[in-house]
């Protein structure tokens, strides 16, 4: 199982899905040293308020009007609840690769590219076979509809380029 991405990135794209904090521009500005991407999104976001770009995210993520644009959960972005059965079956994928989800659904997006990124970095063939579980079952089926939903839907740079990013990764 090869994915497009690297670990590195994978965990790039989990970072960008939590809520910016007072430092976060300045670290993107770091990253976008590694990132070439980010450096348009770093430029808008030095002219955006901290509060316009949480009050963003919160309505992509968490809690938009009259629904969620983009809810990370795969349960509720493919279902339309959260805590369904993807929850379940995460949760057994990560114990059996001796990971835990903890503070968050197991089927949250951010999770799942945490994992994805750790079992690209283990040598073995049961991570390995555990990475293609995940993505045949999980990942494939919702993460590129997820990037080209939040391309659309965003207000803000760095989310429809997040967006790009992650329609673009790929597993073979």
């Amino acid at each position: 199982m090869v994915i497009n991405a690297t670990p590195e990135t994978l965990r790039l794209y989990s970072g960008l899905l939590a809520s910016p904090a007072g430092d976060s521009l300045e670290v993107l500005g770091e990253l976008a040293g590694e990132f070439a991407w980010l450096s348009e999104s770093v430029a808008e976001l030095a002219q955006t308020p901290l509060e316009e770009w949480q009050a963003e995210h919160a309505r992509l993520f968490i809690s938009g009007h009259p629904k969620i644009a983009c809810p990370p959960f795969e349960s509720a972005f493919l279902g339309g609840a959260m805590f369904g059965t993807a929850c379940d079956q995460l949760g057994d994928l990560y114990r059996r690769a001796g990971l835990q989800a903890e503070d968050v659904p197991p089927d949250y997006l951010g999770t799942q590219l945490e994992c994805a990124a750790y079992l690209l970095e283990q040598p073995c063939e049961h991570s390995h076979a555990l990475l293609q579980e995940l993505w045949r079952d999980h990942l494939k089926g919702w993460l590129p509809r997820f990037g080209t939903a939040l391309q659309a839907e965003s207000r803000l740079l760095l989310y429809r380029e997040l967006g790009a990013q992650l329609a673009g990764v790929r597993g073979e």
